[in-house]
């Protein structure tokens, strides 16, 4: 079988013990510098929105856009990333992703962006970026056994954490230098984590048989696939496009300079990162059916109480409160993806990451419409309140089911 290498090491010999004895620490710390400085140039038009919009004169819906392309490219770009691990190995294709970046953020930087297709041509370029998840946890996962899985996901997961270092440095470093400045500088940091992931990351042994193209999408032929992806369009969605839209947000809504709304967003975003390997953890222990139910119901009761919010307090606690649950459950769904498609945890990973992207493209992109439509975020907010209560009726429905046929197995809770 495909997982057979959880239950040995690189040598042959039986592997037991601890989490940390189980896998291979050096490539889960590469997973997560990899994953970390890619999510950080992922968001990095959001902390940027203000200043460019200012320069390029864009509308609401215009700037609601430019963020939320990163997030749809990448989408796309994570199930042809989901096809390339399972073909060429996890290591390699995160290494060609990174190159893309670096080159394309220095073409940027060197050219200039001076229109608003020109923002979305970057936008494009960043989506290799956010593709970064099919590639960085399979490469982590692929070392853990089942009854680590939780952790190992949610460990190099937690390199969603990279929003914050776009949220804090971003707008501090453009009002210096200028925006398009930070394009390039971002690029420093972007070539020591390429150097320290080629020293220390490592393919996993036992890595599936590289199949037929049509074969890769064969999981789509399954309901259970399909729940997953809606679960985590909810979860990551709901994270990565308010990561991307709060800078927006703060400076639209509450007049706040692009410095202090990338400190806000900071805050909201950090949260989000913190609980993301608690939410692995958490769904290890209680199972992640049960996870989600309190996250669906969590965010949902947030988002209604942003969109009430008339002051900036009130408004941040809640962003804070909906990002704390958005981060659980993007651990706990993929707690419990490698249980139901262990053999296609590559594909898995691209196909309900794109679904994640997409989640995060709707929500940044109808936050625009909304504010140019109506004059209030409000209705974008209730809108996808009104999701994530739809994902709790979904998981209610298949609940049950998923425990009678794969909540067992290894003694696993689901």
């Amino acid at each position: 079988m495909a997982t057979a290498f959880w239950d040995r090491d690189t040598n042959g010999s039986k592997r037991t013990g601890s989490f940390w004895s189980s896998g291979h620490t050096p490539t889960l710390i590469a997973a997560f510098l990899y994953f970390d400085l890619a999510f950080m140039v992922w968001v990095l038009l959001g902390p940027l929105a203000p200043d460019i919009a200012h320069a390029l004169g864009l509308s609401p819906a215009q700037k609601g856009l430019m963020v939320a392309v990163p997030t749809l490219a990448g989408a796309g770009l994570r199930v042809v990333n989901g096809l390339l691990v399972d073909r060429i190995g996890p290591k390699r294709s995160g290494a060609i992703s990174q190159l893309i970046v670096i080159f394309g953020l220095l073409a940027a930087w060197t050219l200039g962006v001076t229109s608003f297709a020109g923002t979305l041509a970057l936008g494009v370029i960043l989506g290799f970026a956010g593709a970064s998840f099919a590639i960085a946890l399979p490469l982590a996962s692929r070392w853990y056994p089942p009854e680590h899985q939780g952790k190992a996901m949610g460990l190099a997961g937690m390199g969603n954490s990279g929003t914050v270092l776009a949220a804090l440095f971003a707008p501090a470093l453009a009002a210096l230098f200028g925006w398009n400045a930070v394009l390039g500088l971002a690029c420093i940091p972007l070539t020591i984590v390429f150097a320290v992931y080629m020293l220390l990351a490592k393919d996993p042994p036992g890595a599936p048989a590289p199949k037929r193209l049509a074969e890769y999408l064969a999981p789509l032929k399954q309901g259970d696939a399909w729940w997953l992806m809606a679960f985590y369009a909810v979860t990551f969605g709901g994270f990565v496009g308010l990561a991307a839209s709060l800078p927006i947000y703060f400076t639209d809504r509450f007049a706040l300079s692009p410095i202090h709304a990338g400190y806000a967003t900071a805050a909201c975003v950090f949260a989000g990162s913190l609980v993301r390997p608690m939410g692995g953890a958490l769904a290890d222990a209680i199972g992640g059916v049960r996870a989600l139910t309190a996250v669906f119901m969590l965010s949902a009761l947030a988002l209604v109480g942003v969109s009430l919010a008339a002051t900036f307090p009130a408004a941040l606690a809640c962003f804070v409160a909906a990002m704390l649950a958005l981060g659980v459950g993007n651990g706990a769904v993929f707690q419990l993806v490698p249980q139901r498609f262990a053999a296609e945890i590559g594909v898995m990973t691209g196909l309900v990451g794109m679904a994640g992207g997409v989640g995060g493209f709707y929500l940044a992109s109808s936050l625009g419409l909304a504010k140019q439509w109506t004059g209030s975020f409000a209705p974008g907010f209730l809108i996808f309140a009104a999701l994530a209560l739809v994902a709790l009726a979904g998981l209610t429905i298949v609940k049950r089911s998923w425990r009678a046929r794969w909540g067992t197995a290894d003694g696993v809770r689901i």
